[in-house]
């Protein structure tokens, strides 16, 4: 029986074990996990803070028992602190600060990645918070609950920053969303990052763009917070959520080599360049499906795929990973932004003649109550019509993220944007039309790359 030996306990690692245990039962892999929270939804946090999840247990995907349940070994509160490949071992050290070795025949890493810390003045102060991890939700909780905060400021203006904001306001707080850029969730075109802009003030929520926060000082229960273009706010906590860089302190000090962003390179089979060592996750660069390069898009779908890749192929398979689209989606208040596949600008970069057109229609039937304005954006080759990418801002009940998702299947069988209307989608006046808003939009854009 091989000793699999797995470090994190997230999405890749979590799922790394599963496929393992699956593909070869005599397994009993074993995680070595930071914390004491083995396979807990870290997208979930945002909705615990806003009460909308009321117990912060439910956001575990398997409990404690579940996982061992499963033939998994699990080290709760232990840390890794060296990988002797030479050897075969991982020394591991617990909150007592006592050392202990584990050997291995085959690792898996599952690091995942850490909250960029930006170098702000003031930002290890009381009332400063990041998120990316359970302890940090208990943090930003604790003082939710025990000051009973007012108004909050976030800095980031993307998919963290954008839900905490959400969040926070639905608590009742005053909150202010500070972004660098010039427009907020720069995952998607201006034109639909302007729009979700208006649904946050819509909400009470202040936007300031082309902002960088420079420094926070300490005034007793309140903060007050500058930044550049004159910008100074008051506020009682804030959040900073610039994005995150993946953890690969462990695999580099073992010559394991990084590429992308720091991440550590791995093939499509999830194998580093180090015999018997893979790595999944946030922590590694991914495949890009369209690109056909690596880049670092460390996103929770992709960190369960790959884990149980190298979950399968550590214990003898032979599986790929075909590639990330990008395909993401975000609810913020009553909207929902998703994007796949390439956006204008970075089509141009890949080498394609892009045309990107917007389209507007109902989600469906107009005559059926409730029908909601749905704005669609896709992205094509020119020449050979290839479809490149697409981005929609709807309603939450306009079934965005699924219909992103055909956009996204599209892609990954390199259809063209006329191949779209060929699909056989569904249809009833209360959930579409007959010809779908995703066909609409891509006989519209047909049409429109044609009169130019």
């Amino acid at each position: 029986m091989e000793n699999l030996v797995i470090i994190g306990g997230s999405d890749a690692a979590i799922s790394a074990a599963l496929r393992a245990r699956e593909i070869c039962p005599s397994v009993q892999p074993t995680l070595v996990v930071a914390d004491s929270y083995p396979n807990f939804s870290i997208c979930g946090l945002p909705f615990f803070l806003s009460g909308e999840v009321t117990n912060w247990r439910s956001l575990a995907h398997r409990t404690r028992e579940e996982i061992e349940q499963a033939g998994i070994r699990l080290l709760l509160n232990h840390t890794a602190t060296k990988i002797d490949s030479d050897r075969k071992t991982v020394q591991i050290v617990d909150r007592e600060a006592r050392t202990t070795e584990l050997s291995y025949d085959q690792l898996v890493i599952g690091t995942g990645a850490e909250s960029i810390k930006p170098n702000i003045k003031g930002i290890d102060l009381p009332g400063v918070f990041l998120l990316r991890w359970m302890d940090d939700s208990f943090a930003v909780h604790k003082r939710l609950t025990e000051e009973q905060p007012q108004s909050a400021l976030i800095v980031g203006g993307g998919y963290i920053g954008l839900e905490m904001a959400d969040a926070l306001t639905r608590r009742g707080m005053s909150v202010t969303v500070v972004e660098f850029s010039e427009t907020i969730l720069t995952t998607v075109d201006r034109p639909l990052g302007d729009l979700v802009a208006k649904e946050l003030e819509r909400h009470g929520v202040k936007v300031a763009t082309g902002v960088q926060i420079e420094s926070i000082e300490d005034h007793g229960r309140s903060l007050t917070i500058k930044g550049t273009n004159e910008f100074s706010a008051q506020a009682d906590l804030a959040i900073v959520a610039v994005g995150c860089r993946p953890t690969t302190t462990l695999a580099a000090g073992a010559s394991i080599q990084t590429g992308a962003r720091g991440a550590i390179k791995v093939n499509r089979r999830m194998q580093t360049n180090l015999p018997c060592i893979y790595a999944a996750g946030d922590c590694v660069e991914t495949w890009s499906y369209l690109l056909n390069s690596y880049t670092y898009l460390p996103l929770g779908t992709v960190a369960h795929k790959q884990g149980r890749i190298a979950g399968e192929n550590a214990v003898g398979g032979n599986r790929q990973f075909v590639g990330s689209l990008g395909t993401q989606a975000v609810k913020i208040f009553d909207l929902v932004a998703a994007r796949t596949g390439l956006r204008d600008v970075e089509a141009q970069e890949a080498g394609f003649d892009p045309f990107t057109d917007q389209f507007e229609t109902w989600d469906h039937k107009a005559y059926y109550p409730g029908a909601e304005k749905m704005i669609i954006r896709i992205t094509g080759d020119r020449s050979t019509q290839r479809l490149l990418g697409a981005q929609i801002l709807g309603h939450h009940k306009s079934e965005v993220s699924k219909r992103i998702d055909i956009f996204a299947a599209a892609l990954f069988n390199k259809m063209t944007v006329e191949q779209l209307n060929d699909l056989d989608l569904s249809y009833t006046p209360p959930l579409s039309s007959p010809w779908d808003p995703v066909q609409m939009a891509a006989q519209a854009w047909v049409k429109n790359r044609d009169h130019l």
